[in-house]
């Protein structure tokens, strides 16, 4: 993808100026930068370009060891974690309240970043208006994704839709249904506003390249919006839109899953990172989860867990496709094999993908099962599991095909992005779950671990918030 450099430092100039604490940004500074920016069509959409570059950096929430793919893997069942990492606050679920788990200050931040977009193309007279329409389509898309996350890993949270520190430096959290009200309406705007094609960095010409979101990815995000709100019908609508359009979507084979520009992909995220020394970099979730030697309290600080392997059924070829064992001296670590290329050398073959068609068609599968469309949602199951190599679900039982489902998920979403974490939560099977993995963890689980705490730093700043239960 096409990085407009001298926008970029324009950007960067623009976005870091005061972006910290999500309570305190809006400098005078950024309004006189944000002039030149959305003067023209190309600064414009670079400026929504350096939201994507920023979402794959090492200390970003999309990937690598900060991640919420890890982080919340090593939360639930999926992952064990080297004893000294970091990482045993989510492993243990005793999260460290300092940082909240980090993802508090990382997700505010692009939202601030979105809403910056919202305003400067918004007042903008001189952008065109297929790329002011996108523009605005693609930064709505963005808010409504980091709102999901937040509001999936901590509850009620401030609701901040401008980039004004004045109305935001003392927000109080809203409730999870306000918020995903402001989710539902960002998505379909969202819609409305994208193209239906995928677009370049400069946002007027198409590529083959999946890596601006567009309609599709819209109508993906507000399926699984949809079914953790228990809309069933809304979730089985947008699900059709993006499994029927088969001139751009379908199954691949499990070895092209996670190759960049897959067919399976609906949006990825293209590895580009600010260290030059890492210009050759996949992603790093192949950074940090391919073992190459001992697992370690740094760069290769988990695994997958016996919880995990032991789900797999005989005969699954996601255990042979997606998972590699390594074996030391002393004992076997399987780890995931989603992403592969974590060397410096060799042609960039993966990009990080954050939705994928597979996971609509398990949205529609459970979304029937629960209005009794039963033949219909074994349909929807068996074409994952019958990828994987396994024989179709044949059993007439809602309950015993909603069980199906949530463990095809287990099997086909593991170590991406929390599914694990948050379907075990939408559910409500995390206290049944947790209390017999957490012994085993060497922890002791209690119901409000669930949700993340409130980072202190903020709780100070803004004496309109209030911490989370049990914190």
């Amino acid at each position: 993808m096409k990085m407009y450099k001298y926008v970029i430092a324009i950007f960067l100039m623009f976005f870091n100026i005061s972006c910290d604490k999500f309570l305190d940004v809006g400098d005078p500074q950024d309004k006189i930068v944000a002039r030149y920016v959305y003067r023209s069509n190309t600064s414009a959409a670079a400026a929504m370009t350096g939201v994507y570059y920023d979402l794959v950096q090492k200390t970003s929430f999309s990937q690598g060891v900060s991640g919420v793919s890890i982080s919340c893997g090593a939360a639930a069942d999926e992952l064990t974690v080297y004893p000294t990492s970091g990482l045993m606050n989510f492993y243990t679920n005793y999260i460290d309240i300092g940082s909240g788990g980090g993802f508090w200050a990382s997700l505010y931040k692009f939202i601030y970043k979105v809403n910056a977009i919202i305003d400067g193309v918004t007042r903008s007279t001189t952008l065109s208006d297929n790329v002011k329409r996108h523009l605005l389509g693609e930064a709505k898309f963005v808010r409504a994704f980091c709102y999901f996350y937040l509001v999936n890993l901590y509850g009620d949270v401030p609701l901040l839709i401008t980039a004004d520190y004045r109305e935001n430096q003392s927000s109080p959290r809203v409730s999870v249904a306000q918020v995903y009200k402001q989710i539902l309406s960002d998505l379909n705007e969202a819609k409305l506003l994208l193209s239906e094609e995928y677009l370049d960095a400069n946002v007027i010409s198409t590529t083959y390249e999946r890596l601006r979101p567009n309609k599709w990815a819209a109508a993906a995000l507000l399926a699984r919006v949809y079914l953790y709100i228990g809309d069933w019908e809304n979730a089985i609508n947008e699900s059709n839109d993006v499994i029927n359009n088969k001139e751009l979507y379908d199954t691949v084979p499990l070895s092209d899953v996670f190759l960049k520009n897959s067919k399976e992909s609906i949006w990825q995220l293209q590895p580009m990172y600010n260290n030059p020394d890492a210009t050759y970099y996949g992603t790093f979730d192949a950074r940090v989860f391919v073992l190459e030697r001992d697992p370690n309290e740094r760069e290769n600080p988990a695994w997958i867990s016996d919880f995990l392997i032991n789900a797999f059924e005989s005969g699954d070829n996601r255990l042979n496709t997606w998972v590699r064992r390594y074996s030391s001296a002393t004992q076997v670590y399987n780890y995931p094999f989603k992403y592969r290329q974590n060397k410096l050398e060799g042609d960039k073959s993966e990009y990080l993908s954050v939705i994928r068609l597979s996971e609509l068609y398990l949205i529609r599968s459970e979304a029937k099962a629960v209005l009794g469309l039963l033949e219909d949602a074994k349909s929807d199951l068996n074409i994952i599991r019958r990828r994987a190599g396994l024989q179709p679900i044949l059993v007439n039982n809602a309950d015993l095909i909603l069980d199906r489902i949530l463990h095809e998920r287990q099997v086909e979403l593991f170590a991406e992005w929390g599914h694990r974490w948050m379907d075990l939560k939408r559910n409500k099977l995390v206290d049944g779950v947790m209390m017999k993995v957490s012994p085993k963890k060497g922890s002791e689980w209690s119901s409000y671990r669930a949700l993340f705490p409130i980072p202190e730093r903020d709780l100070r700043l803004n004496p309109s918030l209030k911490q989370n239960q049990g914190y």
